[in-house]
């Protein structure tokens, strides 16, 4: 039997983000529900999902998980449906009584979502969690570069940017003030840019540039702004680029470490200048 899912929304013209109403914790029952029915099917006749393209996927435990949506909060997980072939792929997700294609996931039929927009939702926090932890972190290569994202807490502040009806890169951001870990007291002093991502088929378009400037104008009042530590070449690409376009937040934007007092600051623009120096021509030498 083929299971519920597995085409496009065709059918009712809207997206998991579109549709999604419903409790998250009825949600995560069903999904529990649906897992112990699949522990006790007949090994000899497993249902079927059929992933964009036409393969066809046995739904069967050794392919299915559940994996936490929020950091530090065990108690609210997704069910996945993993690639029998290679478990670090994720092919689908089981919400709301039916199984979504990640592609599927990311995606919507409401006009409205255009531009960046906050992280609110119950479905807009699963559709970051897909870009953060499923194709940020596996399929565009950073676990196999030994990097690994966690999910983000279920009060990270983030937007997405929505583009032709996919969410095509998202910007996370630590509040001033919030608490940098749950293992001690020590609060963020500034706000910082935690975590950027744009998906592969989108760079080198300048969605980069306007988050980063989305960020800058976010917080107009601060003196200071962070951007994560340690910074990646590819970002000080781009942060190069932004300071040069816009030289008015050229002493704003550090380079920090937590909490970020003044001895865990880096000035990005003077980091960057004496790098070029360094190297001996301009930009950033990577």
């Amino acid at each position: 039997m083929e299971a519920e899912g597995g085409g496009t929304a065709a059918a009712g013209c809207q997206y998991l983000v579109d549709a999604l109403a419903g409790d998250p914790e009825v949600l995560q029952a069903d999904a529990e529900t649906y897992y112990e029915k699949l522990l006790k099917q007949s090994s000899s006749a497993p249902d079927i999902f059929c992933i964009p393209g036409g393969e066809k996927v046995k739904l069967e435990d050794s392919c299915v998980c559940f994996v936490p949506l929020y950091r530090n909060s065990p108690t609210c997980k997704m069910l996945l449906l993993t690639d029998p072939q290679d478990k670090e792929t994720v092919l689908a997700l089981y919400v709301n009584q039916r199984w979504w294609p990640v592609e599927d996931v990311v995606k919507t039929a409401d006009p409205s979502r255009d531009g960046l927009i906050s992280v609110q939702t119950f479905g807009e926090r699963i559709v970051l969690f897909v870009l953060n932890y499923i194709i940020f972190g596996m399929p565009e290569g950073n676990s196999a570069n030994g990097v690994f994202f966690l999910p983000h807490s279920a009060t990270e502040c983030a937007k997405i940017l929505w583009r032709n009806g996919e969410a095509v890169a998202f910007y996370s951001v630590k509040m001033k003030g919030s608490l940098c870990d749950g293992t001690t007291s020590q609060c963020y002093l500034l706000p910082v840019l935690d975590t950027i991502f744009v998906q592969r088929k989108y760079r080198r378009s300048g969605l980069g540039m306007k988050m980063l400037r989305d960020f800058c104008q976010s917080f107009k009042a601060e003196d200071a702004l962070g951007i994560s530590c340690p910074i990646s070449a590819a970002m000080y690409q781009v942060c190069q680029k932004f300071l040069q376009t816009y030289p008015e937040e050229q002493k704003r934007l550090w380079e920090v470490e937590a909490p970020g007092d003044w001895s865990q600051r880096v000035n990005i623009w003077l980091k960057i200048q004496m790098e070029s120096s360094l190297s001996g021509r301009p930009g950033i030498h990577s």
